[in-house]
Order: structure tokens, then C-alpha cells, then sequence
């Protein structure tokens, strides 16, 4: 697997990537690139760490399994890249932005480039999957590596907002210190979960209040309406 961890990030995970677990699961996706087709492009694999940096990150916002079909998954959760279609979750995001974001259109496409730029970690669990088998390369060692990353996150002396929706990404509070950190949590904007505490939860401005209590500035959620 083609690990390229920007510089900021390999200075607080170098000690991940020598351990067994992360040989092995190098080694796994290497095994499966050569006999199915595995998303996100190797290129991608580790795009949200190079899109925020260790030190720029002020928000983490955790995902779960990449997206499985063709051309969806570009290393950010949530986000897919320009020209594919707005997956339901992303879908039920926008659609409560509309209600808590002053100014908020829905745009054409699903692409969250700009929040990653802003600052906002958009970090899945598990970080390549099997093209159309959801989960598929669950267990298989991304959750040790992932966890470090929150681990990570969590040791930075600068308050962040944690983010987490649904069952899933809320077993993961045990790894973030409360006392430093806001943790904000809700329902999932999954279709199956969002009517049960998602749609009216308000997260995005709940996350800018977060930020200006900790003298962070905010996050403009605002996305050109086509790229």
C-alpha cells in the first residue's frame, strides 16, 4: 500500500506505521487491489489527512465505511467528488444546512473539499473498501489505525469539536478527553436514522459556537453551488 502521510501527520503516526497491525493491513489492501477493484483510488486512501493538517484540524467529523460504488469515494466521508451523485446521508446534511446555515443553497454536486480546508477532519473508520461490497474490508486492522488518529486529535492542547453521528462513530467517545474537547452527538443522517434526532439537531452552527468559544474562527459551510 502506498503510504503518504503528509509530513504533519507522519510526525504524530510514524509510530503506526511500524507496528505489525499496520504491515499486515498494508499488505491486506495490496491483496485485494490486485484481485478486485478497492475504493478509493490508492492515491486517495489518505486524502483526509492531507487535506488538514495536524495542526490546522479545529473539527472531526467521523464517517464510517468509504462509499462502494463506481467513481464515489475520494478519501473524505461524506463527500464524493464532482459529477456523482449526492448520496442520501450527504443528501439529509444538506437539507438540515438549509434550516441551521444563514445563506445555505444546496449545491449540484457532493464535493466537501472546502470544509476539509477549513480545517474540518472528514475521517472514516475504515479507510479503503471492496467496489460494491459495503464493510468488506471491515476488522481488517483501518480501526487500530484510525482510532490513533482520534487518539491523536484528542491530544491537542488547542480545543476541537468532535462530531459524532450515529451508534457507530459514538463508541468512539471513549477515545476523545472531554474536558478539553466538545463532543457533539446525534442521530445519523442515514435515511433510516435521520427523522430520529438528525433533522433539527443543528450541528453546524452548534459546531461554530463550539469554535468561537474556544477562540477558533468558524467554518464557512457554505459550498459553491457548482464546481
Amino acid at each position: 500500500m502506498k503510504i503518504d502521510l503528509p509530513g504533519s501527520w507522519e510526525a504524530v503516526l510514524a509510530d503506526e506505521l511500524s507496528k505489525p497491525y499496520f504491515t499486515k493491513l498494508s499488505a491486506y489492501v495490496d491483496g485485494e487491489r490486485a484481485a478486485h477493484q478497492v475504493f478509493p483510488p490508492e492515491d486517495d486512501v489518505f486524502a483526509a489527512l492531507k487535506l488538514t493538517p495536524y495542526a490546522d484540524v479545529r473539527v472531526l467529523l467521523l464517517g464510517q465505511d468509504p462509499y462502494h460504488d463506481d467513481g464515489q469515494a475520494h478519501g473524505l466521508c461524506f463527500s464524493v467528488l464532482p459529477g456523482v451523485a449526492t448520496p442520501p446521508s450527504l443528501a439529509n446534511m444538506y437539507k438540515e444546512a438549509v434550516e441551521d446555515v444563514p445563506g445555505f443553497q444546496i449545491p449540484r454536486h457532493g464535493c466537501l473539499t472546502s470544509w476539509a480546508e477549513q480545517g474540518v477532519l472528514l475521517l472514516n473508520t475504515v479507510l479503503t473498501v471492496r467496489a460494491h461490497q459495503p464493510n468488506s474490508h471491515k476488522g481488517q486492522g483501518w480501526e487500530t489505525f484510525t482510532d490513533a488518529v482520534i487518539k491523536r486529535v484528542s491530544e491537542k492542547t488547542t480545543p476541537v469539536v468532535f462530531v459524532l453521528w450515529g451508534g457507530h462513530a459514538q463508541k468512539k467517545e471513549k477515545l476523545i478527553d472531554a474536558k478539553r474537547h466538545v463532543i457533539l452527538k446525534s442521530a445519523h443522517p442515514s435515511p433510516l436514522s435521520a427523522r430520529a434526532g438528525f433533522f433539527g439537531s443543528k450541528p453546524f452552527s452548534k459546531i461554530n459556537e463550539a469554535l468561537r468559544g474556544a477562540g477558533h474562527r468558524e467554518i464557512d459551510w457554505t459550498l459553491p453551488v457548482e464546481l
